[in-house]
């Protein structure tokens, strides 16, 4: 995966980590950013699938 595109999807992880935060906390699951560092890379496992996925779409509409 290329590691700009990481970043970018690192971004978007922390740009809804407020909100993912509050939420399990209300479910009664207690949260840190270090208890979340091993999930952040499946985050960006999935969120490159999505990307490619998406890239398959589009090239496949172009033709």
């Amino acid at each position: 995966m290329a590691q700009d595109k990481t970043m970018e999807f690192m971004q978007i992880a922390m740009k809804y980590l407020p909100e993912a935060k509050e939420r399990m906390e209300q479910a009664g699951i207690e949260v840190s950013i270090e208890s979340l560092q091993p999930f952040m890379g499946l985050f960006a496992k999935a969120m490159n699938d999505a990307y490619e996925l998406g890239c398959k779409e589009a090239t496949q509409k172009d033709e």
